[in-house]
């Protein structure tokens, strides 16, 4: 038997859990031309040393697939230049860091903050202006909230982005209004699904809001590849862009910024016609590589739980008849989405409310209906609050579930905050349900949300397998819905390559697949869980480049 030629890459002394049922457990690897040429024990890795071989020894570490995050919002955050807002939970919390904030840049022309928590606002109710004005003054000032669904503006932010009582549709959201005065509050609902469009954002740059401007997005979005890479994210799939938004990934490709392979989803806003149907389809031919990847098409069917705006089956806790709403009516959206299943659109459509998850399936039923049955793998992205009776369909309709196990956290959704209080312990059962959708044979296709939750896949492979708070005090929430580490590594890993048609290449460290690796401080199948939280990447490996290395 001949030797074989050498590898470019020999990783030996590891505990290889490749995800590969076939070989479930290695020691070694070998890598030639960014691919995976050979796996097995340490004891053949000798015949693939050559002189120019680089190695790398794993001392005994874990070594997984690097992994898949298959919701990841990698241009959104964390900017830099905003008042930053994460943990804090009280109105007068946010004003001093605003204040503080105002103290350092004296001369800014807008005050921007990104991630206000609703808990912070008292009484359950939805932010105004008058709660910013006392500290921004007549500095227009946006602040984001940390699922940048909702946006809030003092007065003079109101003037400058021509929000009044007779318009309140706007470019970039739709202005709550008092119900006695008419006049708007500063509230600004929608943002996620109009702010965030190729329209909303033209708006407000035109209108002056630094945070919209193209150097602000490629900010975020270098910073937020630097820490994808960091955590050993070898594949990101950002699910919301413009066409307008592709030059930013070919910036970030030409400055050396690219180490994650991407999968860009378009945005296919309410609105969208056919000639942006084949502009979309022409970008999915332009990128089609294997590091720069568009096809996927995002589409909104409800909203969130936190400001009662996702669509439930029965009220809102304490909230009369009120039930949310969804974008589409039913039958409008199934006709859309077997009109884009007939092109071969796959679909993201985020849903997070039960009868906005039912609404969905519907439509994908009526397009398998309508069009015969494909391998689509349309997703439902979040399923947070999903009735029992539509667990199986997931399965029956090969849907994906993309759910982003962080959110379930009980000190984010569990009782006392928003979420819980608004859905109602009645239907605490429905939140998250990971383990029934396992058991009933749904792919799970995990995935961070960055940046409304943490992206360390450690954090969200924690939450997963324990529903306990991340400081790790306090009970689990819901603990009949976690899963097992490996269950949730797979949904990492090939759970999330399955989700986007990366299956033959990527998800598991398998003979003929990309070298996308990384070794870890600890070994997560193995240590207590309290300990997952903490691990780090200490070598990331993308086709065969060591890309990333801890210290």
């Amino acid at each position: 038997m001949s030797r074989p030629l050498p590898a470019d890459l020999l990783l030996t002394g590891a505990r290889i859990h490749t995800v590969d049922p076939d070989l479930p457990e290695a020691e070694a690897l070998a890598v030639r031309d960014g691919v995976i040429v050979w796996v097995g024990p340490d004891a053949g890795a000798a015949a693939w040393a050559g002189p120019d071989t680089e190695r790398i020894d794993a001392g005994g570490r874990l070594v997984l697939p690097g992994f898949v995050d298959a919701h990841n919002h990698v241009r959104l955050g964390s900017d830099a230049d905003c008042v930053q807002l994460a943990g804090v939970r009280t109105l007068e919390g946010i004003r001093e860091r605003i204040r503080a904030w105002r103290a350092e840049h004296p001369d800014a022309e807008w005050i921007e903050a990104e991630a206000f928590d609703y808990s912070a606002i008292p009484g359950g109710r939805m932010p105004t202006a008058a709660d910013l004005d006392p500290v921004t003054g007549d500095v227009p000032a946006i602040v984001l909230s940390y699922d940048v669904h909702t946006a809030w503006l003092n007065t003079a932010a109101l003037h400058r982005l021509g929000v009044s009582r007779d318009r309140t549709d706007l470019p970039f959201g739709t202005a709550a209004v008092d119900p006695v005065t008419g006049e708007p509050t500063g509230f600004v609902k929608d943002f996620a699904v109009k702010g965030l469009s190729r329209d909303g954002h033209r708006a407000l740059r035109e209108l002056g809001v630094p945070w919209a401007s193209p150097d602000r997005q490629y900010g975020r979005l270098a910073r937020s590849l630097d820490d994808a890479i960091g955590f050993g994210i070898t594949t990101v799939v950002e699910p919301q862009n413009s066409l307008d938004d592709l030059e930013l990934y070919e910036r970030a490709r030409a400055e050396g910024r690219l180490r994650s392979r991407i999968v860009a989803a378009l945005f296919h806003p309410r609105g969208t016609g056919d000639a942006d149907l084949d502009a979309f389809a022409e970008a999915a031919r332009r990128f089609a590589g294997d590091r720069l990847r568009v096809g996927p098409l995002k589409l909104y069917i409800d909203d969130v739980v936190e400001p009662r705006t996702a669509a439930l089956l029965e009220p809102y806790a304490g909230c009369g008849h009120h039930r949310g709403e969804t974008f589409y009516p039913a039958e409008e959206f199934a006709e859309l989405l077997a009109k884009l299943d007939a092109r071969g659109f796959q679909c993201f459509v985020h849903a997070t409310g039960d009868r906005g998850i039912r609404t969905v399936l519907d439509a994908v039923a009526h397009a398998r209906a309508v069009n015969g049955p494909r391998d689509a793998r349309h997703q439902v992205v979040h399923v947070e609050c999903l009735d029992p009776e539509d667990v199986p369909r997931f399965a029956e309709l090969g849907v994906v579930a993309c759910m982003q196990p962080r959110h379930c956290a009980p000190e984010i959704a569990g009782p006392g905050q928003d979420w819980a209080e608004n859905v109602g312990e009645e239907r605490w059962h429905k939140a998250w349900p990971m383990r029934s959708l396992h058991e009933a044979g749904a792919v799970l296709a995990f995935s961070s949300d960055w940046n409304v939750a943490e992206m360390d896949p450690m954090v969200g492979i924690y939450t997963a397998v324990t529903r306990r708070p991340l400081s790790g005090g306090g009970p689990a929430w819901q603990p009949a819905e976690t899963v097992d580490v490996e269950t949730a590594v797979y949904g990492y890993t090939m759970g999330s390559a399955h989700a986007n048609f990366l299956e033959a290449e990527r998800g598991s460290l398998t003979v003929g697949k990309a070298a996308d690796f990384v070794v870890l401080s600890r070994d997560i199948l193995r240590v207590p869980a309290d300990r997952i939280p903490g691990t780090v990447a200490e070598t990331v490996v993308v086709a065969g480049e060591i890309v990333h290395r801890a210290g």
